[in-house]
């Protein structure tokens, strides 16, 4: 007792900041009751357009069917009309990077909004096939821009200790507004041919009157207030969306050191000389990445690959079809057993965002990817059975239906919710918008060919066949992850690309930040073990405070 009070005579600032570092340790429970509201609400505003995109994918697996009854279109049309939309969302990823660094983050959600708006009115009063086309093209522009610009301005807002529950939020949405779609698919399919599926398309511009209100309630990202030289405006928003004043005055630190302004550069306007709307981030990108952007650049195209080639899209979009190869032929059980899928989906993306934050996104993106192998494979087995047998085999049927609720599962666990927190994380603010859209288009692209060829896929080589394709490309992907992936838990956004640049030895380099850390915090090399496991902004905040 006696020598740690001498050590606490000799160096009280130490001890101090020891303190205060401990009361952020680990998110403990007194952690919780401190979580941002305001960063908490605008990220419910935020993710609102994600409503508008998971309706519109849940909505058109039943609405396919009876758009082929009414409309007389071959099944290549409908994987057409299916599919067409995730490679429309090409355009509109593509554009939204620029948009966002050009108008903001904030008046890019309205514009994503206004545009699907205009979509889905279009869809609903559709009289023909070209007409019905034509509203799936305008849709998927706006669905490209929510998914991009969404997860980017909720990343940006969010404090460190919750970004990944924050971040998660347009996931979470997603999954709901499939929901949504399969519920209007059952309520709506008692109506005549001609009129349900209509309204099932037409009723999906509602929500976006509901976002334009919501914008109005929004702040701008700071990051991009600081780019633009607005400081004053950023300082305000990141006190009101950090845990503490201490974390708000480091995230401005961090953000002007990486905008390039001298940190005793207090003025509320500044004058930013580097170019602040987009130029020449494509050739800094693409043509000449540092080896921190490089690997940044490969696991954001990799992971948003891997999400969608291992065949989710496929389940959320053909649910009706699965589950008739399985041996439901009622229509009505054939939609309600769609329903269970978007409810299960929607669960279990709601525990992935109490667990993004305290797990952390490497154990979970593993363990889910892990499960999607092991589901998918047993269902193209029990699909296989069933194919093969001229007997109707109940076990076989259950278990068919259940590794599908299963697949859907672990994938929102971790796979769905992680694929857009991490390509939002990890890239350098300079890039970080064109860095998502990238993801973003390597993910739509991925939907897309898919969508266009599950119908196709399984006539060639069998509903089963197509099941362990996706097994297969899952194993994979679970290679690539485990040996290229650093975890990103707790990490400011300014300091990822010092986690970054070496594909394969990423652990040395995250060693070697764990080990300097408390030496930082000690300022002798020393530690109690304790502080060795806290996150990097728990860190600096300790130090600096």
């Amino acid at each position: 007792m006696a020598g740690l009070g001498e050590e606490n005579d000799a160096a009280p600032n130490q001890a101090v900041s020891v303190v205060d570092y401990k009361t952020l340790a680990d998110f403990e429970p007194p952690m919780k009751h401190k979580r941002n509201k305001y960063a908490f609400a605008c990220a419910i505003l935020a993710s609102l357009i994600s409503i508008l995109l998971g309706y519109d994918f849940g909505v058109m697996s039943g609405a396919n069917i009876f758009i082929q009854k009414d409309l007389k279109i071959s099944d290549v049309q409908v994987e057409i009309l299916v599919g067409t939309l995730s490679l429309y969302c090409l355009i509109g990823s593509y554009v939204a990077g620029r948009t966002s660094d050009w108008i903001g983050r904030r008046y890019t959600i309205l514009l994503a909004g206004a545009i699907f708006f205009a979509g889905a009115l279009l869809m609903g009063f559709a009289t023909n096939y070209a007409f019905l086309m034509v509203g799936r093209f305008v849709t998927g522009i706006g669905v490209g821009y929510g998914l991009m610009i969404a997860p980017v301005y909720t990343a940006e807002l969010s404090p460190a200790s919750s970004r990944g529950f924050l971040t998660s939020f347009p996931e979470v949405f997603i999954n709901g507004g499939i929901l949504l779609g399969y519920v209007s698919n059952y309520a709506f399919s008692k109506l005549p041919l001609h009129l349900g599926w209509r309204l099932m398309l037409g009723v999906g511009a509602v929500p976006s009157v509901l976002l334009a209100i919501g914008v109005l309630a929004m702040p701008e990202s700071p990051r991009w207030l600081i780019m633009q030289g607005r400081l004053g405006e950023a300082k305000s928003v990141l006190d009101k969306t950090s845990d503490t004043k201490e974390e708000a005055e480091l995230r401005l630190s961090d953000i002007k050191e990486a905008a390039g302004i001298p940190q005793d550069c207090n003025d509320d306007i500044v004058q930013i000389q580097k170019q602040t709307h987009g130029e020449g981030v494509w050739r800094e990108l693409l043509l000449y990445p540092t080896p921190a952007v490089r690997h940044a650049l490969i696991c954001a195209v990799g992971i948003h690959f891997f999400q969608q080639a291992t065949g989710v899209d496929s389940v959320v979009l053909y649910s009706p079809r699965i589950f008739e190869k399985v041996g439901i032929t009622s229509s009505n059980d054939k939609l309600l057993a769609t329903m269970a899928v978007g409810f299960v989906k929607t669960i279990f993306i709601l525990v992935a965002t109490f667990l993004l934050d305290r797990i952390g996104r490497r154990p979970l993106l593993l363990s889910s990817i892990g499960g999607m192998v092991l589901s998918l494979a047993t269902l193209g087995l029990s699909l296989t059975i069933i194919e093969h047998s001229d007997q109707k085999l109940t076990w076989a049927i259950g278990l068919s239906i259940t590794m599908v609720l299963v697949y859907v599962a672990v994938f929102s666990i971790g796979m769905g919710p992680i694929t857009w927190v991490y390509s939002a994380e990890i890239f350098p603010l300079r890039l970080r918008a064109q860095g998502a859209s990238i993801g973003v288009a390597t993910s739509r692209f991925t939907s897309g060919v898919l969508s266009m060829t599950f119908i196709s896929l399984y006539k060639r080589i069998t509903i089963g066949g197509a099941f362990f394709l996706y097994a297969g490309i899952a194993t994979v992907g679970f290679l690539f992850f485990y040996t290229c992936y650093p975890e990103t838990q707790g990490k400011t956004l300014e300091e990822m690309e010092g986690l970054f640049g070496k594909m394969v030895g990423w652990r040395a380099e995250a060693k070697k930040l764990k080990l300097k850390l408390p030496m930082e915090v000690n300022g002798d090399g020393t530690s109690n073990g304790q502080i060795e496991r806290q996150p990097r902004l728990d860190n600096e905040v300790a130090y600096r405070g």
